[in-house]
């Protein structure tokens, strides 16, 4: 049987509608998709809060024409900047004459973990194990029936910013649509781009953005660790567009059309200026005020690494995704050689919208998939998305 769902992701300059059916959790068909561009956010905050509606209703409007369906519901990805993540490491005793790991104990793990994450400001909106023990044995993420004493866990929860909840709760809802629910989109990311064996060893997945960029250590199914940086492609574009006298238009497809590298064989760059009279720039021009900012990116991604204090070995994978250098060539290997690691691009997992700009977005709908068709097997999750909202 098919259901259908729709899915709404703030990115920082682009908010994305999707609508799919879905028969289960193996087949999944994008039937509708509309984008708005808009201001986005910064530092947990709209950059045009009284423009916001409008464009959540140009992204909604144009995913229903699309896929000639009504959205009555829709479940919202809460980006990383509205979002906090924190890890509790704690313990349970395993009981019996011979005893092993049920699902009792690990029930009693995870709200051992909540009790000892305390009061927090905002709403856990996901929470996943990075890893379980049993006794002084080796980390796994499936300790079901093993024998022994004690299982000790690493659980990660993601705490979404009340505001957020709230705000978009209410906009949805002057629009006549309802909120099913919120999910974490760095963690519907990282669990479809990621491979579970590189997982299991830890991995990073980069995020570049318009206006900001996130940075996601991950081990197991969790995120371990998520930095914010307040900047993005949005701002080697401003750069450019400052330094080269040229409208932020223009300087967004010089950014675009650059090549990372000095063997690109790439020698001018057209545009107009802000008078509208045509320009050529040179190689050298744009380099000099381009390099400078997405150097400066990358010092922040190697620093929000290295301060996740995600144990890395020299096998663990760094990812990049979002549109600010995945989507130029060379942009991959520079950052991978700022960071002196090897640096991947993500795997394909759709037809359409396969665009690292997109990566978000799919991610999103994949948790939602996986969530909605979890809710199904153990008697549904109404209750705890309503607890969202203090419904």
């Amino acid at each position: 049987m098919k259901t259908t769902v729709a899915a709404i992701d703030f990115g920082t300059s682009k908010i994305v509608a999707l609508v799919a059916e879905t028969s289960g959790r193996q087949r999944c068909d994008i039937i509708g998709a509309g984008t708005a561009i808009y201001d986005g956010y910064l530092e947990g905050r709209w950059n045009a809060p009284d423009l916001l509606n409008d464009a959540i209703s140009e992204a909604v409007h144009a995913a229903e024409e699309q896929s000639h369906a009504r959205i009555r519901d829709v479940y919202v990805g809460v980006p990383g900047d509205f979002s906090r993540v924190r890890t509790v490491e704690v313990k349970v005793e395993l009981q019996g004459a011979d005893p092993r790991v049920t699902e009792k104990n690990i029930s009693d793990l995870f709200d051992k973990a909540m009790e000892e994450l305390g009061d927090i400001r905002g709403s856990v909106i996901h929470r996943s194990p990075a890893w379980f023990i049993v006794d002084d044995g080796k980390k796994t993420l499936e300790p079901m029936g093993m024998r022994g004493f004690e299982l000790r866990g690493m659980i990660s929860f993601v705490i979404a910013d009340q505001f957020f909840l709230e705000d978009v709760q209410e906009r949805f809802r002057s629009l006549g649509i309802n909120v099913t629910g919120c999910l974490s989109t760095p963690v519907g990311q990282a669990m479809l781009f990621l491979p579970d064996d590189e997982r299991d060893r830890s991995a990073v997945l980069v995020d570049i953005g318009y206006l900001t960029t996130e940075v996601m250590a991950v081990q197991g199914d969790a995120i371990v660790g998520l930095k914010n940086i307040p900047m993005g492609g949005g701002h080697i574009a401003a750069d450019l567009a400052y330094g080269l006298e040229v409208n932020l238009a223009v300087a967004e497809q010089i950014k675009r059309a650059y090549v990372y590298g000095l063997s690109t064989g790439q020698s001018t760059f057209e545009g107009t200026d802000q008078t509208g009279a045509s320009k050529t720039f040179t190689r050298e021009q744009v380099e000099e005020i381009l390099e400078p900012r997405a150097e400066e990116i990358c010092e922040a991604i190697k620093a929000a690494i290295a301060e996740s204090g995600l144990k890395m070995s020299k096998w663990s994978p760094v990812y990049l995704t979002g549109g600010g250098l995945a989507i130029n060539r060379g942009g991959r290997e520079y950052l991978a050689a700022k960071l002196g690691r090897t640096v991947r691009e993500l795997p394909r997992k759709a037809v359409k919208l396969s665009s690292p700009a997109y990566s978000s977005a799919l991610g999103l709908l994949d948790l939602l998939i996986d969530t909605t068709a979890t809710a199904h097997a153990s008697g549904g999750m109404g209750g705890f998305f309503r607890s969202l909202f203090g419904g």
